[in-house]
């Protein structure tokens, strides 16, 4: 016999509440949007051949685009902060080191509470998935391990065409030395406390997708035989200490992790990912046991399949699912963000895999997507040539994607014209 179908719209699980935070944030449904890269940001200065910009704010336009997407006890998490300009100073990406981020910022945090939603700031310090073009200072990372293939950065050096991408295995990276590594730490810790002072609701550590932290928490970048390399359980001692010394400025229950365990993006290979994920899970509920949630990249399979190495570094056989760390974590959040879409998001809640579901190109496209599935409505498709400025049309692909009702209205317009 068939098992029933799981509810949908407003009967979901999806629509009902969950407290975060140390129970501080009443969320009143689990639709979250996730962090997304859009290079939208403003430069502080005007390039010129002899000073190129290298920082970038937000201001009102990425208000407005975090507004859209904004609702009544939704939860939404930036795109990746940089906590310094060593942490990438990719075009676009907005940072927060200067009083006039922080500026920016506030209009933020401020558009967003006004739509009765939260908003979480995600900080990213990119690593040895960076230029120094770009940042002007050499690139660090866990160890001085170059890439081993010839992925090219995403932007060329500057005025120079895209053709003339560089490829990341000619800058190989500084291994941050302990001085340098604590300074790292102190720039998160400066910037999660600048972030809780323009207004937001709590802090996301990215700790996945091949930036710095999962540059220390893989065996292929990571060398170090210290205290923060050599076992699984050292290779996970900077996340760990990274998010305690976070939260000792944030306030308890306002930090929370982002990771990718079976991730392979930007060049990233564990030998021992089950023991080194599992080790780092049971570290930061000892060290931050209140933790806001904890978030997972789930993967693409078709990435994986047949893939021996990966086999290998998990274990064969053994389910790539959040089970373990649902185990380890207990009772704290678990978020995945993991390809949902209209058709594929009914049960995930109910099953009791997940408690939060982060939507990134989805939500993107549809700035009213807890509307939308409440009341099963279809989906405006996605642009993803504009998914990346920086652009003289910074709106284009950003801020005008119509809402369901703004679609009704201009359908009904047109049948008039």
């Amino acid at each position: 016999m068939a098992a029933p179908a799981p509810p949908k719209g407003a009967a979901s699980a999806l629509f009902t509440p969950l407290k975060i935070g140390n129970g501080r944030l009443d969320l009143k449904h689990r639709i979250v949007l996730s962090p997304c890269t859009r290079n939208r940001g403003v430069p502080l200065v005007e390039s010129t051949p002899e000073k190129l910009n290298r920082i970038w704010l937000p201001d009102a336009l990425i208000a407005e685009y975090y507004a859209q997407r904004a609702s009544e006890g939704g939860l939404v998490i930036t795109e990746g902060i940089t906590p310094s300009p060593e942490g990438g100073a990719m075009p676009g990406v907005p940072g927060m080191w200067l009083k006039e981020q922080a500026e920016g910022w506030k209009l933020v945090t401020e558009a967003v509470h006004a739509k009765g939603g939260y908003i979480y700031a995600q900080l990213c310090h990119q690593g040895r998935a960076s230029i120094p073009q770009y940042s002007g200072v050499p690139t660090v990372s866990s160890s001085a391990t170059p890439w081993s293939t010839d992925e090219k950065y995403a932007y060329p050096p500057p005025g120079l065409s895209y053709s003339e991408r560089v490829m990341l295995k000619n800058y190989p990276p500084l291994e941050l030395s302990p001085s340098h590594l604590q300074q790292t730490i102190a720039d998160h810790v400066s910037a999660a406390k600048m972030a809780m002072e323009c207004g937001f609701d709590g802090v996301e550590i990215h700790g996945g997708n091949g930036y710095l932290v999962d540059q220390f928490l893989n065996s292929n970048v990571n060398k170090r035989t210290d205290g923060y390399g050599g076992s699984p359980e050292k290779r996970g001692a900077f996340a760990v200490e990274l998010c305690k010394k976070v939260e000792d400025v944030v306030g308890e229950g306002n930090v929370s992790l982002k990771l990718s365990p079976w991730g392979i993006y930007n060049d990233m290979g564990d030998e021992e990912r089950f023991e080194t994920w599992s080790a780092l899970l049971r570290n930061l509920k000892k060290e931050v046991p209140a933790v806001s949630y904890v978030a997972f990249v789930e993967p693409r399979m078709e990435e994986l399949t047949g893939n021996v190495a990966f086999e290998k570094s998990w274990g064969k056989g053994r389910p790539i699912d959040l089970e373990w760390a649902r185990q380890i974590l207990g009772d704290t959040p678990v978020m995945s963000a993991g390809g949902w879409d209209g058709e594929n998001i009914w049960g995930v809640v109910e099953s009791g895999r997940v408690d939060l579901c982060a939507f990134g190109r989805w939500f993107i496209a549809n700035p009213d997507m807890p509307d939308r599935l409440r009341s099963e409505r279809s989906l405006n498709m996605y642009n993803r040539a504009k998914f990346y400025g920086p652009t003289s049309k910074r709106e284009v692909g950003y801020t005008d994607y119509p809402t369901w009702d703004e679609a009704q209205m201009k359908e009904t317009e047109e049948k008039k014209a």
